[in-house]
């Protein structure tokens, strides 16, 4: 696993990051995003969203889990929060595992079974009001190569 460290000072740049990430994307990936709440989570999906050709408007899945967006590839967003102690089966490996998009899961400890070999993990931390440090961890060298493109 490969780690990168990144500073953003504002919510735009943030989204421009992940736009920039968003757009060199052709081939399914899962991308774990860790936080507090008011990290910067659903902001960062937004511009990945961008980035994918998404013209819906991107939120916060919190009371929905799940949400699906159609743009060059399908961005699958999946808010696990609500999900602590559920043991039940929702129908996310196919998401998740057999994806055609990118799966992004916000909340992950959640659904930890669910999570393939190779993805990405990006953890943002709360700095200051608008600026953000994002520790992000490339798990698998396919992910390494999209990670060197990106950043």
């Amino acid at each position: 696993m490969k780690k990168y460290t990144v500073e953003t000072n504002s919510r735009k740049e943030t989204q421009e990051l992940a736009y920039k990430l968003g757009n060199l994307l052709n081939d399914p990936l899962v991308i774990i995003m860790r936080g507090d709440l008011g990290a910067g989570k659903t902001t960062f999906t937004q511009g990945l969203a961008k980035g994918l050709d998404i013209t819906q408007n991107v939120n916060s899945p919190t009371f929905t889990i799940f949400k699906i967006y159609y743009g060059r590839l399908p961005l699958y967003h999946i808010d696990a929060y609500r999900l602590e102690g559920v043991s039940q089966d929702l129908g996310f490996e196919e998401y998740i595992e057999d994806s055609d998009g990118v799966c992004v899961i916000e909340w992950p400890m959640y659904v930890q079974d669910l999570i393939p070999e190779e993805y990405l993990e990006i953890e943002l931390l709360h700095q200051e009001e608008e600026k953000r440090l994002m520790h992000v961890y490339a798990h698998g060298t396919a992910i390494e190569k999209i990670v060197e493109e990106w950043l």
